[in-house]
């Protein structure tokens, strides 16, 4: 039992009492854009804003599509296609200003943590909101690492 406790605080880097709680598990209906999705959460579809990242727009119609945001929108999809099945982990605030669910999604059949690919994969910034934060440790390495080797976003835009 220790072993497994202290397991699950070097490899979250908190104490799983410290860490976000479960906003519970679903199935991906849609990617909205890069860093918002559609959950059917328990036969309710959901916004979910992907918490800890921001991704280039793609959709807005307030505004031109950003440097990267068709392909931000891309490897969402192409991480959450539709019918995967994921945990959503929240932080400190369940929901944003427009309602959507603020979550760490991560896949269930493979335990990838899709914000931080994201980042790490150069296709998301960080853009914390505290309390929300979590996170932004991890994020912010990932990001200075993309960064510096020039991934993703980071070579084009």
């Amino acid at each position: 039992m220790v072993a497994t406790v202290l397991l699950m605080v070097v490899g979250c880097g908190r104490a799983p009492e410290q860490s976000s709680s479960a906003a519970g598990t679903g199935r991906v209906v849609r990617v909205v854009d890069g860093d918002t999705v559609v959950v059917d959460v328990g036969g309710t579809d959901e916004h979910v804003r992907l918490l800890g990242i921001d991704t280039p727009e793609s959709v807005d119609p307030r505004s031109p599509v950003e440097c990267f945001g068709k392909e931000a929108a891309l490897r969402t999809t192409a991480l959450l296609p539709p019918g995967t099945e994921v945990r959503l982990v929240r932080d400190v605030e369940a929901r944003d200003r427009y309602s959507r669910l603020l979550a760490y999604v991560y896949r269930i059949d493979d335990g990838t943590f899709v914000n931080l690919a994201l980042v790490s994969e150069g296709y998301a910034s960080v853009l914390t909101y505290p309390p929300n934060v979590a996170h932004a440790e991890e994020l912010r390495a990932a990001a200075a690492e993309a960064r510096g080797e020039g991934r993703g976003l980071w070579s084009a835009c």
